[in-house]
């Protein structure tokens, strides 16, 4: 199964999926068509290709006499929506007028998966614009917004960048739980599989299971992980890392940070102290920062990214946990707001479940187009 494919799968469990609210939005407004018997109204009319007539009372409810009789040449003339359609026994998608009213709906659905109100109304007016009162099905309106989806979020899909200087040293940051060990880990041994040579260090000193989580990984890719004395400086460790890295002649250095909170002043004031300890062995470094980010934290990613960002300059994002949440849209108004590069996404636990972010599969899975 590819990647994408188990993103469609798993990502959206809820009960209040995108794809079914907009399901829900074009049947709780669609103009559905009547029985064939019924009379032809001014609004079926203007559904037609054909111009409509002068509209005309309709006929009365009464049951017609046996015979029925013929109807007037006039009302033959008139050619009926979908009456090849119907004459063939189908039945045509809902359809529903693209208004205010179904924007305003579109917007509160997008702002509950968690895109934001600046970005859904950005993202709402963008679909609007030129096809006001046009009527859409629920295909129609998904591959709108999907296309819209993917334009905002093309700029941002970059992989990490890879640099001649060695070390390249990669600091990885982020809240606790958000999944940096395990994606550290995943990206360590791809890039070992691609040909590269990699060093961990360990610096979430704080927390045993998280070393060997990554010693676990390390084993598994045949990379060194560098470990501390629990409860040690991981500044400390973070430069002498470095040191190790470069007698190595290692293409990468990838430090784990423990998790902190982006409003705790101390924690932070420590990933801040890591950042000053790596500089004095390179100016340069680290040359990048990644922040993981939990996808089930919705709008608080949001606070995150600013606050990371001004501690330790976080040059990219990768978001993991994309299959236990039903508000993937968090990632949309990242990529609106902030503008920086998504490097990959995480649907689970295996290494394959962790991949370069592709925007229009994201964008397709985001709002249920198989």
């Amino acid at each position: 199964m590819s990647f994408f494919k188990k993103l469609k799968d798993r990502m959206f469990k809820s009960a209040s999926k995108l794809d079914e609210g907009l399901d829900a939005i074009i049947e709780e407004g669609a103009d559905r068509p009547r029985s064939p018997d019924a009379a032809i109204t001014p609004e079926a009319y203007r559904q037609s290709d054909a111009p409509a007539p002068t509209p005309t009372l309709e006929p009365s409810p009464e049951p017609p006499a046996l015979p029925t009789p013929a109807p007037a040449p006039e009302a033959l003339a008139v050619p009926r929506p979908g009456l090849i359609g119907r004459l063939m026994g189908r039945s045509a998608a809902p359809r529903r007028a693209l208004d205010d009213e179904m924007l305003e709906s579109l917007e509160e659905l997008l702002i509950a998966a968690d895109m934001g109100v600046d970005t859904a109304l950005r993202v709402t007016a963008n679909m609007a614009e030129g096809r006001l009162g046009k009527m859409m099905s629920s295909g129609d309106i998904k591959a709108l917004l999907a296309a819209e989806i993917t334009r905002v979020m093309e700029p941002v899909a970059r992989p990490l960048p890879i640099y001649p200087k060695k070390p390249q040293v990669v600091l990885v940051v982020g809240v606790n739980g958000s999944g940096k060990t395990t994606t550290i880990g995943k990206l360590a041994s791809q890039f070992k599989a691609a040909g590269k040579s990699v060093v961990i260090a360990a610096g979430d000193t704080f927390r045993a299971a998280a070393v060997e989580q990554l010693q676990i990984w390390g084993d598994r890719a045949g990379v060194p992980v560098l470990t501390a004395p629990e409860g040690g400086d991981p500044a400390a460790l973070a430069f002498d890392a470095m040191v190790r890295a470069e007698a190595d002649g290692a293409d990468l250095l990838m430090i784990d940070t423990a998790g902190r909170l982006q409003n705790r002043a101390d924690l932070m004031e420590e990933l801040a102290k890591i950042v000053r300890v790596i500089r004095k062995r390179d100016a340069d470094a680290p040359h990048n920062t990644l922040l993981v980010l939990d996808a089930t934290t919705g709008q608080n990613a949001l606070s995150q990214v600013e606050i990371f960002s001004k501690i330790a300059d976080v040059s990219g994002l990768v978001m993991t946990k994309l299959d236990g949440t039903a508000k993937g849209g968090v990632l949309v108004a990242l990529a609106d707001k902030f503008g920086l590069p998504i490097h990959a996404i995480g649907v689970g636990e295996q290494i394959d479940d962790l991949q370069p972010f592709d925007p229009e599969e994201f964008a397709k899975a985001l709002v249920g187009i198989e």
